[in-house]
């Protein structure tokens, strides 16, 4: 066994999961059967109450990973959503995470030992139309990964981003965007992409675009007008462009 097995080994012989909904205890038991002990922790990650709960549970045991995957969405206009679950979106994927980041990250320095994994997205590279809130979200989360990663040089502490594409999940459904063609057109295996973000995490990249097409589309992006970004994500996610062939 290499090393680097050694530590995968390690990092994976003791879970904490965290949800804010029941089926994180029939996922945890999916995970049990690999001989991982797992902590299972239903908790709502929007809130300060929740990280807090997900903090409490994990203890004085020391954290080595920490996959910061936690993300909610949402379709259509931005002024015909409702802003409460607007802001749902904003306070999951923004305001939950780097506080739970936060927390576990100051934990890590202090041992200057640790890696942080967080869920961008390639969303974050373009304009959302009909997804404006999510699409901002996750642009924050590309620029906010790099950024702590910089700040974090030296001290044995390493932030990897994973930035997938659309990924085969309950995702899009739950974002009311199966009346899309994003919503309804084959996506990435998650497997395949969760290992990606692993094996950048344990090799301490700096990010990884998970997918050959999505790096195109990533790379387009760098130097395609926004506008035209703009309109691009129009096609994908105007409601009523379902592609049900």
């Amino acid at each position: 066994m290499t090393e680097l097995e050694t530590l995968e080994k390690q990092l994976l012989s003791e879970v904490a999961a965290a949800a804010d909904e029941p089926a994180i205890d029939e996922a945890a038991q999916d995970i049990r059967s690999f001989g991982t002990r797992v902590d299972a922790v239903q908790a709502d990650l929007s809130t300060a109450e929740g990280v807090d709960r997900l903090y409490v549970a994990i203890g004085a045991r020391e954290v080595d990973a920490l996959l910061a995957n936690a993300g909610r969405g949402l379709g259509h206009a931005f002024l015909d959503q409702d802003f409460g679950q607007a802001r749902k979106v904003i306070e999951t994927n923004i305001t939950g995470t780097i506080y739970l980041i936060h927390k576990i990250g100051n934990d890590m320095r202090r041992r200057n030992c640790g890696r942080i994994l967080i869920t961008g997205s390639v969303a974050g590279f373009m304009p959302g139309t009909y997804q404006a809130v999510y699409n901002g979200t996750k642009a924050f989360l590309d620029s906010f990964s790099f950024a702590i990663r910089a700040e974090l040089k030296g001290t044995g502490v390493s932030v990897t981003c994973l930035m997938p594409g659309a990924t085969e999940t309950e995702f899009f459904e739950r974002a009311d965007m199966m009346d899309t063609k994003v919503g309804t057109q084959k996506k990435d295996d998650p497997a395949k992409v969760a290992r990606d973000g692993w094996d950048a995490l344990m090799a301490g990249h700096a990010h990884i675009v998970s997918g050959w097409m999505n790096k195109v589309q990533a790379a387009v992006a760098h130097v395609a007008p926004a506008a035209t970004l703009a309109e691009r994500h129009r096609e994908l996610a105007e409601p009523g462009t379902a592609d049900n062939d």
